[in-house]
């Protein structure tokens, strides 16, 4: 009995305790969100909500309304070096934008006279990180800010062709436009639908891939004379090759000369030089002997020179101590017809009864001249004055095989049918 009273007892005191703790939880649960003291809250939280708003409204109002946008966005990789850093505004007009490398090198550059655009003065460099501050204001002066930072495309990241002829010169009837790049292309269809070449006189020109780095532009016949060529390169941004992007943007043009066709005989050992299909002058030559015969085919003059060193050496031909059979250090009047060492120059070492009579050279065609290259009456003297890169040389009769024609600018070897196989478009 008396444990049941002592346990009943307990039993009490624990209700009693559980009571008190629950009224505790009802009170605490009353101030929270109940009764009036809840009413009060909910009514004090939509108070502090509206005063959020109300100022938050009053900030928007401080706020400019120009928009600034920089291109490219901020923290781009690989990033254009023509299109980049261009900043424009709307609802407002820029008033100040700073350009900086990240050493601290300011980039000119001009705020447009709309006042809406900005851009660099010049191409930006590869591999190089920018930064771009810009300020705008609206039409009420209130003052807006923007900035970026963005890294351009790395070298080994991008390609650029190094083209020829250049931009304004005139070059003769046989120049074609080569391209050389400097990473192999893999993606030969994009890169060439990135590059046009047109001419005024209307002809179709077809580009000829000759390898991965290069390909020539060139019409079926030769280039009108007189006639405009443009070339148009839209690279930048295009893949040539996995990871690797074109970065050049630009229009070049150059005028085709007059029509000048060069024909050497090794046979009759003479040289027609014809105008407009013409014959206009015939030259006394050399070209190669027998055992170093001449090339066959057409060739273009690709680069010209008063005097030149020609060493035997630099083009296989060596005695048994490795020298080269020749040294000449001022070859008089000379004119490059391939890379591999092909030279239509001027001859003062030659006796001059050779011309016009005999094949001594090693492979070069020869033309009589004088040491030092001053004097204008010789052969040599006036084939180089009346002669432009781009002239075509036509080299016959030599008992040798044809040039190829990757070796110099001398694709007009391959008839058209060959040329247009050699397209990726």
């Amino acid at each position: 009995m008396e444990k049941r009273v002592m346990t009943d007892g307990r039993r009490r005191r624990g209700l009693m305790a559980a009571s008190a703790l629950l009224g505790g939880v009802l009170v605490l649960s009353a101030c929270s969100g109940g009764g009036d003291g809840g009413d009060d809250k909910a009514e004090s939280g939509k108070g502090g909500d509206t005063s959020q708003s109300k100022v938050d409204e009053a900030a928007a109002k401080k706020t400019s309304e120009a928009q600034i946008k920089i291109t490219p966005k901020d923290g781009s990789n690989n990033a254009s070096i023509n299109n980049s850093a261009a900043v424009t505004v709307t609802k407002g007009t820029l008033t100040d934008v700073t350009m900086k490398t990240s050493a601290g090198t300011v980039v000119a550059g001009e705020i447009s006279a709309d006042k809406k655009s900005w851009k660099p003065d010049a191409q930006l460099e590869r591999a190089t990180t920018y930064k771009i501050s810009a300020t705008a204001k609206d039409a009420d002066g209130r003052a807006a800010h923007e900035n970026a930072s963005f890294t351009t495309v790395a070298p080994a990241n991008s390609f650029i062709g190094n083209f020829t002829p250049e931009d304004g010169s005139t070059v003769g009837v046989g120049m074609p436009v080569s391209i050389n790049f400097d990473k192999a292309i893999t993606n030969k269809a994009a890169v060439q639908k990135g590059i046009t070449v047109t001419s005024s006189s209307g002809q179709e020109v077809v580009g000829h891939w000759f390898s991965p780095n290069r390909i020539d532009f060139r019409p079926e016949e030769y280039w009108q004379g007189g006639s405009t060529v443009t070339l148009k390169l839209a690279l930048d941004g295009v893949e040539g090759a996995q990871g690797v992007y074109g970065v050049q943007q630009k229009t070049v043009s150059f005028k085709i000369g007059r029509n000048q066709v060069s024909i050497v005989d090794a046979q009759t050992k003479t040289m027609k030089v014809t105008q407009n299909g013409k014959t206009i002058k015939t030259i006394p030559i050399s070209a190669g002997a027998p055992e170093n015969k001449t090339y066959e085919g057409q060739m273009v003059i690709s680069e010209k020179f008063k005097e030149t060193r020609m060493n035997g050496a630099t083009v296989g031909f060596t005695d048994d101590d490795g020298k080269g059979e020749y040294d000449i250090k001022d070859v008089p009047h000379a004119m490059r017809l391939s890379t591999s060492g092909t030279f239509i120059h001027g001859n003062y070492w030659g006796a001059k009864s050779i011309f016009g009579s005999v094949n001594t050279s090693h492979g070069c065609v020869g033309l009589s001249d004088t040491k030092g290259a001053n004097d204008p009456n010789t052969a040599g003297a006036w084939f180089y004055n009346n002669s432009m890169i781009g002239d075509v040389v036509v080299v016959q009769n030599t008992g040798d095989k044809q040039i190829a024609p990757d070796n110099g600018l001398n694709g007009w070897n391959l008839d058209w049918a060959q040329w247009k196989a050699g397209s990726a478009a």
